[in-house]
């Protein structure tokens, strides 16, 4: 069971970090590619659909985490409490901006709102996880950077793959130049840990970045979402290890009764969470189009 929760707070991290990274790279993309008003709306909108939905993993991913191994929990959150405090910060003025853009008169501030909203959750994450990992500033710094530079990448890549029109193009092109950053920084970030989904990783950005020259979006929305998993995936191999320096997994894990009781809880709920996100993901599969100012 200890085992089995593991890879389930894995899956959820993962899909958490896949999904919300195209978010927080549209976030920080839109105000960058957008050349008037109506350009902002159509980068927004591919999101607008998918981005509360997307948050979701978090808060199941953390709940999993809370019921399954509290004392990974607590520790994490006690040590990164300052950091953690600014994501939930970013994360809910990234939800004001996004919800009163289109309410207010002048939504520069909400814009502001977006561009911070996602730029704090992009960098913190990573830098959180590589200061678990290597317990370095240095290092810590360097994970926030790909994690950065990777939600940019992918959000790029994704407003590429569902605008139409300068968007798309100019989607293209900062898609190119996120890559020539991302891979150099991932190299870094990534060749600590060794293993060969790290490696993967790698290649798998160099992948998409040769498929969006191609002009292949879709493939290459594939790849950053691999390199993505990818590297989540690397992340938790070392972490099953010691989910927090002198802490194993045996330690930090609840009794096998709660164990238990969150294998069935999760075996109904998780299958119906799924089927209905994939389900919004289908209804909202088409280009957005460019709408007159």
């Amino acid at each position: 069971m200890i085992n089995l929760w593991f890879v389930i707070i894995a899956f959820l991290w993962t899909g958490y970090f896949v999904l919300e990274g195209f978010d927080f790279g549209v976030g920080l993309l839109a105000p960058l590619l957008s050349r008037n008003a109506a350009e902002q709306r159509q980068s927004l909108q591919t999101i607008g659909p998918v981005w509360d939905g997307n948050e979701v993993w978090l808060i199941t991913a953390v709940g999993a985490m809370f019921a399954a191994f509290p004392a990974w929990y607590s520790g994490l959150f006690s040590a990164f409490y300052l950091p953690v405090t600014l994501i939930l910060v970013g994360l809910i003025v990234r939800g004001v901006g996004l919800e009163w853009r289109g309410k207010v008169a002048n939504p520069i501030w909400c814009d502001l709102g977006i561009l911070v909203g996602s730029g704090l959750p992009a960098f913190l994450w990573g830098a959180i996880f590589a200061d678990v990992l290597f317990d370095s500033g240095p290092a810590a710094l360097i994970g926030g950077a790909f994690t950065l530079t990777l939600c940019v990448l992918h959000g790029a890549v994704f407003l590429a793959l569902k605008t139409t029109g300068p968007v798309r193009r100019r989607a293209r092109t900062a898609a190119l130049a996120a890559a020539a950053v991302t891979i150099p920084v991932a190299v870094l970030a990534l060749s600590n840990l060794g293993s060969p989904p790290a490696l993967a990783a790698m290649a798998a950005l160099a992948a998409a970045a040769a498929l969006i020259w191609r002009r292949r979006e879709g493939w290459a929305f594939g790849a950053t979402a691999a390199g993505i998993v990818l590297a989540t995936l690397a992340v938790f191999i070392e972490l099953r290890l010691s989910p927090l320096p002198g802490l194993t997994l045996a330690q930090a894990a609840s009794g096998p009764y709660t164990l238990t009781m969150l294998s069935w809880i999760g075996l109904i709920t998780l299958p119906f969470v799924l089927v209905y996100q994939g389900w919004t993901y289908w209804v909202f599969r088409k280009r957005v189009i460019l709408a007159a100012s």
